[in-house]
Order: structure tokens, then C-alpha cells, then sequence
């Protein structure tokens, strides 16, 4: 017996459009936050890199500002199930930040104003597939989707790209996030299906 209400079909997916499995195509750009949106400004604003042996490397937001810029247009997914396609950002690619340390780990807790973290694999950071992004569609970053600064990792889910990111923790072993603590996937690629752990 079916259990769907008769005449629902569910959302269709566009024709030409790859989707990742469990995806619909979303024209806004929906906010989902962990917590409150903390209220930042660039004066006080600061991204710490810390090695596995305790260096710190830190940047200031003028600094950032002063590194080369890339401006890629890349898909996003979120777990809640929507992708966003042909998104512009503008931002510092981590190959370029985290040329700046010496470390042999091979992985990264990052940190966020309020509290939030995720982890990732280096190898998942690196090769032109993240960076600090500060400005979406050719506008300075809005506080409710990560604003002045966030983590853009557009490959994976979307929690894995932090809002409100100030710290990038290098790590020889893996140890999980906020999100990965409740049960999320330590990965979370989007065409794998990874939302959760174990799948």
C-alpha cells in the first residue's frame, strides 16, 4: 500500500542539471545556522592557523584583503537536501594560507566565532578546491551566511564550510566537529551520499 499522498510527485529535477543523489535545485540561498549569527567587524577579525606543533600563523583581515584573490564559481549542496549552481564567491585560496606553515598533519579542525567546528582531511583543503571567502555574488558576505569570512569547501556538504571561520587547526589524527559529534559524516561528499555516519 502506498504511504504517499495521491498526486504528490515530489520536486522535479531540471533535465541537463547534475544533481547529487537526494538533491533539489534551490534559486535562493537558504540560512541554517548552529546557533546565533555573531556580529563581527573587520577591525577585530583575525584567522589563526595553528600547526600541530602549537605554531601560530595569524592574519589580520587587512592582510587577507592584501593576498592574491580568486573569484570561483562553484555548486553548493546542503545536507537539508538543496544545491545552489553557478554560486560567484571572492577569497584566498587555503593552498596559498596554509603555504605559510610547516606541517606533515593530515588533518584540520576548523574554528568559528560562536563556537562551531568541523573537520576535514588537509587533502580536502588543498590542490584549488577551498578558500576564505568574503564576498558572494559580487557583495560583501552577509552575517547570516557566514559574513565578514567564511570557510568555502564546495565539493563537500555545506556544513563543512564554516561560517564566521577564526582558526584552522592542523592535526595529526582525525577528531570530529560539531556536526560529526551528532552523528553527521566525518566527510560528507555530496555525490557519495554521506550525510551521515556510516552511510
Amino acid at each position: 500500500m502506498s504511504t504517499l499522498t495521491p498526486g504528490f510527485h515530489g520536486r522535479p529535477r531540471p533535465q541537463g542539471v547534475a544533481l547529487p543523489p537526494g538533491q533539489y535545485v534551490e534559486t535562493g540561498f537558504p540560512v541554517l545556522s548552529a546557533g546565533p549569527t555573531p556580529r563581527l567587524d573587520t577591525a577585530s577579525w583575525r584567522l589563526d592557523v595553528t600547526t600541530e606543533t602549537g605554531v601560530t600563523r595569524s592574519w589580520s583581515w587587512a592582510e587577507l584583503m592584501a593576498l592574491p584573490q580568486d573569484e570561483p564559481t562553484v555548486d553548493i549542496h546542503c545536507v537539508t537536501r538543496w544545491s545552489k549552481f553557478g554560486t560567484t564567491w571572492r577569497g584566498v585560496s587555503l593552498d596559498m594560507l596554509l603555504a605559510e606553515v610547516e606541517s606533515t598533519a593530515d588533518f584540520a579542525m576548523v574554528g568559528s566565532y560562536g563556537g562551531y567546528t568541523t573537520n576535514l582531511p588537509v587533502s580536502e583543503l588543498l590542490g584549488g578546491k577551498a578558500w576564505i571567502a568574503h564576498t558572494f555574488d559580487g557583495a560583501p558576505l552577509q552575517p547570516v551566511h557566514g559574513g565578514p569570512a567564511r570557510l568555502l569547501v564546495p565539493h563537500l556538504y555545506f556544513w563543512k564550510s564554516a561560517k564566521w571561520v577564526n582558526s584552522i587547526t592542523l592535526m595529526p589524527m582525525d577528531r570530529q566537529g560539531f556536526w560529526e559529534r551528532l552523528g553527521y559524516h566525518d566527510l560528507g561528499d555530496p555525490w557519495r551520499e554521506q550525510r551521515y555516519q556510516g552511510d
